[in-house]
């Protein structure tokens, strides 16, 4: 049960950060309000690195069903450990997005922007075309897992076949987790640009369920017709990235 409460506090510093510094740049009288996206990236790569400081050690700090399902298709990850991982994942993302509502109560009600208020929460593109849409979504989630299974690898100076205890031990160092947390910031800056670079189903699924709980006034509609997209891109992504990873001999 250990490694499940790490993932589901882990995904809930992750949303608690990263959706809490999109509310500082969105909502009216915030004194962030307006710092645009290289605020929005930065703290998004913070708020990985944090979390993965605070669980790798126990977990691996997968903070995304996207990793665990890619592990899982490597071998190197416990296919019975997978549901749970996930679910905690899920239900961590759901608290982050609660605490992100009640850092920032006082301004909801103060800002006329619906659309705005649900970009705090989850996903959505800027030009809405389902394949370039998923596309988008896949390519940057097949470099976040190749990347973090390089990184896994090289911190813990073990072999490929061992990835899943390269990622346990890696992220266990002090430098491991802030270059996880430089590779989001990348992504972000280089590929969040058409759909907001969710690569994390668990991270758009739960702040929309949370959006659609919260009393958050004026707020705008879920969209669930799009919610598909940021959850089975990420996944194929993942499924594409470990498996160029291991091809790799990297």
């Amino acid at each position: 049960m250990h490694v499940y409460l790490a993932e589901f506090i882990g995904t809930a510093i992750l949303i608690l950060l990263g959706n809490g510094v999109v509310a500082n740049v969105v909502l009216n009288k915030s004194k962030g309000q307006g710092g645009g996206w290289i605020v929005i990236t930065a703290g998004w790569g913070m708020a990985v690195a944090m979390a993965v400081y605070a669980v790798g050690r126990v977990s691996g700090a997968h903070i995304n069903p996207a990793v665990t399902i890619a592990l899982a298709s490597l071998g190197q990850m416990e296919l019975a450990l997978v549901p749970g991982y996930i679910a905690a994942q899920l239900l961590g993302a759901i608290a982050g997005s609660v605490l992100v509502y009640l850092a920032y109560h006082a301004h909801w009600k103060v800002t006329d922007d619906p659309e705005g208020k649900r970009a705090i929460f989850c996903t959505a593109p800027e030009i809405r075309e389902t394949i370039p849409n998923l596309m988008t979504e896949a390519i940057g989630t097949a470099m976040l897992v190749f990347g973090v299974l390089a990184l896994g690898s090289l911190a813990s100076h073990i072999p490929a076949e061992n990835l899943q205890e390269g990622l346990r031990l890696g992220f266990g160092t002090w430098f491991a987790p802030l270059l996880v947390g430089l590779l989001v910031f990348s992504i972000g800056l280089s590929l969040g640009g058409p759909t907001g670079y969710a690569i994390n189903p668990a991270r758009d699924l739960g702040p929309r369920i949370a959006h659609a709980l919260l009393p958050i006034p004026g707020k705008a509609s879920n969209d669930w017709s799009y919610s598909w997209v940021p959850i089975v891109g990420p996944i194929a992504g993942g499924l594409a990235g470990a498996g160029a990873f291991a091809l790799s001999g990297l």
